[in-house]
């Protein structure tokens, strides 16, 4: 999912990783009780600030890398009510107010020019562009998050006290900060948090991004291969994507463990022996399957959640983001819809070049998972025939 733009992105060294950015990134993510403390710092530093601030109806947008879930952050960050993590707060991320008290005081470049990120996806940013930043909080706290033999699973049984101050003190300074009065948070492994937050905010709002398995692969690896090359000529790009928690992709790829370990042990088995494909089939049914119980299982998750189909979104934008903008509850976003629906297509820059055979085995190990999301019956070059807004797994 792209939007077009009237600038040419700058290839540059795109995984180029700064030394301050180096150095600053890796005192956090080796010391996260001081940083920790240095975020409660921050927090009395901002009681005036934050003292009338109210957490209502915050935004979780999650989904699976690759999903589209960049393009509704930045759709809904447009919105005058939205507060959004910005790339201009990393590395600092525990430490938000004062922080940006610092950046609004640094010089700053007559002109920002906007440069595609790394994924190379025709996405183009600036320090001001809204991006994921809070898994390093949540890392902070769960140290197991992304251990590939451990469950990755936050169930709303969940109950951490430190950071659940933590964390609603961290949303309340980013409100102060933007101006805005709703929290909006991307973050694709909120998948497996996503009723831990509810118990935590019951009036939260989910918008889960979803794609037809052939294309969610075939953009999955293609991303993969990139970042792997990235990072291998560039040891400072492993380390940031390690600090930041993105695992999704790249020379540390690790799968999400949903709670069945096994399953999660074959698909990095399968990995490790070149069966790519397999093993990208078999996470995505195993990932999706998990969403479609929980859809099932939990009313209140269900009833809180919008499935955004991709296929749908790029067919027919317009009505997409107006129900959108109605599940979260984000009034008068019709001028933001005029100008975002426009620029919304399916993406020109690459197409799948999966064998036959690679065809049949990712249409057979996630059929009966992508059926749950109304993916019924594709051919390959199929968009889906219906509209899915919201879950209905059976």
């Amino acid at each position: 999912m792209t939007q077009t733009s009237d600038q040419q992105p700058s290839k540059g060294a795109a995984f180029h990783v700064s030394g301050w950015d180096h150095w600053i990134s890796g005192q956090i993510a080796d010391n996260p009780e001081r940083w920790i403390s240095f975020g409660n710092f921050d927090t009395k530093m901002a009681a005036d600030a934050i003292s009338d601030v109210a957490i209502e109806k915050p935004v979780f947008v999650a989904g699976l890398a690759r999903s589209g879930s960049t393009i509704l952050l930045e759709t809904l960050a447009k919105h005058p009510a939205a507060a959004t993590h910005r790339y201009r707060d990393y590395p600092p991320v525990f430490t938000p107010y004062l922080w940006n008290k610092f950046v609004d005081l640094a010089p700053k470049p007559r002109q920002q020019v906007a440069v595609e990120r790394t994924h190379a996806d025709g996405i183009n940013i600036t320090p001001e562009s809204p991006e994921a930043f809070e898994e390093v909080i949540w890392m902070a706290f769960f140290k197991h998050l992304h251990e590939v033999d451990h469950s990755n699973v936050l169930g709303g049984e969940v109950s951490n006290e430190a950071f659940e101050n933590f964390y609603r003190d961290h949303i309340r300074k980013m409100i102060s900060i933007r101006g805005g009065s709703r929290y909006v948070s991307k973050a694709n492994y909120l998948i497996t948090r996503m009723e831990y937050l509810l118990s935590m905010f019951p009036d939260a709002r989910f918008v889960l991004p979803v794609r037809d398995p052939l294309w969610h692969i075939a953009s999955l690896a293609k991303q993969h291969t990139l970042f792997c090359k990235g990072e291998a000529g560039n040891p400072r790009a492993l380390a940031h994507m390690q600090r930041v928690g993105h695992y999704e992709f790249g020379m540390d790829r690790r799968p999400i463990n949903v709670g069945d370990t096994h399953a999660t042990k074959q698909i990095s088995a399968l990995w490790q022996e070149g069966r790519e494909v397999e093993g990208w089939a078999q996470y995505w049914a195993n990932l999706h399957h998990f969403l479609a119980d929980r859809l099932s299982i939990n009313p209140k998750l269900r009833d809180a959640t919008l499935v955004v189909r991709y296929e749908d979104f790029v067919a027919n934008p317009r009505t997409q983001l107006e129900q959108l903008f109605a599940h979260v509850a984000m009034e008068n976003a019709g001028a933001i819809i005029d100008e975002v629906a426009p620029t919304i297509h399916a993406p020109s820059y690459y197409k799948p070049k999966f064998s036959d055979a690679e065809i049949t085995t990712i249409r057979e190990l996630t059929g009966i998972a992508a059926a749950r999301f109304g993916y019924e019956n594709l051919a390959d070059d199929q968009q889906p025939a219906e509209i899915t807004t919201r879950a209905n797994p059976v």
